[in-house]
């Protein structure tokens, strides 16, 4: 190996978790700062819940419930704009204009 060019190692570097679980473990770095770690990870758990650090399962339901309402809203629009063609419809034939239906 080359000398002068590689990282410091650390082989008793520290692992704060969130939950505030530390463990051990050999790295560049002397103190690593993580999330979510096996004592908390819901895979690991067995827990049914959100791992949702960044917000996005709220960004995407707050985005179908915008997506929903905008659909309700273009399909009474829809639906207004027939309900006019249908009013505005010109006679078919000329019997039509002078029974006036």
């Amino acid at each position: 190996m080359k000398a002068k060019i590689h990282p410091q190692w650390y082989p008793n570097a520290q692992v704060l978790c969130a939950c505030g679980t530390t463990f051990t473990i050999g790295s560049t770095k002397e103190n690593i700062r993580v999330e979510i770690c096996s004592k908390c990870h819901p895979f690991f758990t067995g827990e049914m819940k959100f791992v949702d650090t960044m917000g996005r399962v709220d960004r995407f339901q707050q985005k179908q419930k915008i997506a929903k309402e905008q659909k309700a809203h273009i399909a009474s629009k829809r639906q207004k704009k027939l309900e006019r063609q249908e009013q505005i419809r010109s006679p078919k034939s000329l019997r039509e204009m002078l029974l006036g239906s």
